[in-house]
């Protein structure tokens, strides 16, 4: 199977584009670009963090409802932008568990917890506990937990098969990955405004019905993942048994508000067997 859709990424406005899709069952079902190439991920960082704190859950290294990050926090806020902290300053704004404040900070004291804990700094255990295992030998950690990564599509498609049938984690471990943390708290989805509520699972945003979204019209409101502020983005559709993948080098803006959702009803409707939407 060859998805005509990814082409679509020709029509985007960026010097340069990726895109693959990768099945529930880990089949590749296609890729489109040059997907070998190392593009900086921007917040698609943070699902290989998390991930990587859902290891060193599983391992023993630390506990969920342990205390992180802010007073009164815990891993669990941190991973679920409800600790308090603000959006790139370790400072605190809200009450933990008060108000949905995405947080870079949030994600870095999350690193540096993890760090502490496992007594490896958070860039190698990151690379000892998901990226050797999966085989992503092209994607490192160059800095923040936050936003730092640097992947291509060909990693980050192994990285959506092992989401979507774990190996590394029990699969129980990653279905409360994906469950709302904190149901109905309100906040800003980054680029897209107010969101009354604004669900995240550990880690990984939660479309539900949110109204303007990232993805398509026709993702189910189970899709989770995220995107970055690099224009790249990764989502998984449990409903479609379907992830994709897309990185580009120029800054998410309108451009990508306008693009993705189109791009998105175009694969899905391919991995649902509707055909190509042109």
């Amino acid at each position: 199977m060859s998805l005509t859709s990814l082409a679509l990424i020709e029509n985007w406005p960026v010097p340069s584009a990726a895109a693959g899709v990768v099945g529930a069952d880990g089949t590749v079902l296609g890729t489109h670009g040059p997907a070998g190439r190392r593009f900086p991920l921007a917040s698609v960082t943070k699902p290989l963090t998390a991930y990587a704190a859902l290891v060193a859950y599983e391992e023993g290294a630390v506990e969920l409802d342990e205390p992180a990050g802010p007073p009164g926090a815990t891993v669990r806020h941190l991973l679920a932008h409800t600790s308090g902290l603000a959006f790139d300053e370790h400072r605190v704004t809200a009450p933990p568990g008060e108000r949905r404040l995405y947080s870079n900070a949030g994600f870095e004291q999350l690193g540096d917890h993890i760090a502490k804990a496992t007594d490896i700094p958070f860039a190698e255990y990151l690379r000892q506990a998901v990226l050797e295992p999966l085989g992503m030998t092209a994607t490192s950690l160059e800095g923040s937990p936050a936003k730092d990564g640097v992947s291509t599509v060909e990693d980050l498609l192994r990285f959506a098969a092992e989401v979507q049938a774990p190996r590394l984690l029990d699969p129980r471990t990653v279905a409360a990955a994906m469950t709302v943390q904190y149901p109905g708290t309100k906040g800003v989805l980054p680029g897209y405004g107010h969101q009354n509520p604004n669900d995240w699972g550990l880690g990984f945003e939660i479309r539900d019905s949110k109204s303007p979204h990232w993805t398509g019209g026709s993702s189910s409101p189970r899709t989770f993942g995220h995107f970055g502020q690099s224009g790249t983005f990764l989502w998984i559709d449990p409903e479609a048994g379907a992830a994709a993948v897309a990185l580009t080098d120029r800054a998410f803006g309108p451009w990508a508000a306008e693009a993705w959702p189109v791009f998105t009803d175009a694969v899905l409707g391919e991995v649902r067997g509707a055909g190509p939407v042109r």
